[in-house]
């Protein structure tokens, strides 16, 4: 399945990923374990992972060709409104290494 990645610099990855979870979790079904840092979100179409490092959140979204761009935008345009004072960017990578979308505040 093609797999798009995203590493977005923050001071706050925990409380990000957090948010990023109980907010998708309205129509998807998300977990977050904040002892290890990690999560994961089952979409309609696809399946997504969050993992809070030293500085950074990793995400990474999974689904076929056709839904992948439509999954790097539903996960980084919601990350990137919760961090509108940070003015967080997500810059997707996709696993052909080819770019994929990105997402920044417009402002």
């Amino acid at each position: 399945m093609p797999r798009s990645q995203a590493r977005v610099a923050t001071d706050r990855p925990h409380r990000y990923a957090k948010q990023l979870a109980s907010h998708l979790g309205r129509r998807s079904e998300t977990s977050w374990d904040e002892e290890s840092g990690e999560g994961g979100i089952v979409f309609q179409n696809g399946t997504g992972t969050l993992t809070a490092t030293e500085g950074a959140l990793l995400l990474a979204v999974e689904t076929d060709a056709e839904h992948l761009a439509v999954l790097e935008d539903v996960v980084g345009r919601h990350l990137v409104r919760f961090g509108t004072k940070d003015e967080l960017v997500v810059e997707w990578r996709r696993d052909t290494g080819e770019p994929g979308t990105t997402q920044r505040n417009a402002a």
